[in-house]
C-alpha cells in the first residue's frame, strides 16, 4: 500500500476535483483555457513549455538520486556489519590464540623467535582490522589499499 501512497493521494484529488465539478456545475477545462488565453499577452505559454520539461527532467533525476543514495547508504550499513562481525571472529581467534601462546611460553627450549614471529603476526592482524575500521570513504581501492599497507 506505501508503494501506491502518491498514486492514492492523486486519485482522492482528482475525484474530488471531479465531483465538486459536476455538483457544483463548473466547466474546469473551459476555465482553464480562458486563463490561458488571458495570460497570452504576457508571453508566459513560452515560458511554460521549456519550464515544464525542465521540471520533469529534473524530477526524474532527483528520483535517480535518491535512489542511488539509498542503495549507498543500505550498502555502507552491509558492509559495517559485516566488518563488525568479522572484527569480533578475528578478535575472538586472536584471544584463542593467547592460550597457545601461554603455553608456548612456559614450554621450555621453545623457539623465541617463533613466539616473536607469533607476536608480529598478532600485531599486523590487529593492525589490519583497525585500518578497515577506521576507512574514511567504502570503496574498493581503498579497501585493498588499508589491507595491503596493514
Amino acid at each position: 500500500m506505501n508503494n501506491y501512497k502518491l498514486t492514492i493521494i492523486g486519485f482522492v484529488i482528482s475525484a474530488f476535483v471531479y465531483f465538486s465539478a459536476i455538483f457544483l456545475e463548473l466547466d474546469l477545462f473551459e476555465q482553464v483555457l480562458v486563463f490561458m488565453s488571458s495570460i497570452e499577452q504576457f508571453e508566459f505559454d513560452e515560458f511554460i513549455i521549456p519550464f515544464l520539461l525542465f521540471f520533469v527532467f529534473w524530477v526524474f533525476d532527483m528520483r535517480r538520486r535518491v535512489k542511488r543514495i539509498k542503495l549507498e547508504n543500505a550498502k555502507l550499513k552491509i558492509y559495517k556489519a559485516m566488518l563488525s562481525s568479522s572484527h569480533h571472529i578475528l578478535n575472538n581467534f586472536i584471544y584463542q590464540m593467547d592460550i597457545f601462546k601461554i603455553t608456548a611460553e612456559d614450554t621450555p627450549g621453545f623457539d623465541a623467535r617463533t613466539l616473536a614471529y607469533y607476536e608480529d603476526i598478532i600485531s599486523n592482524t590487529s593492525h589490519q582490522i583497525h585500518s578497515l575500521s577506521n576507512l574514511s570513504s567504502i570503496d574498493e581501492y581503498s579497501i585493498r589499499t588499508s589491507v595491503m599497507t596493514g
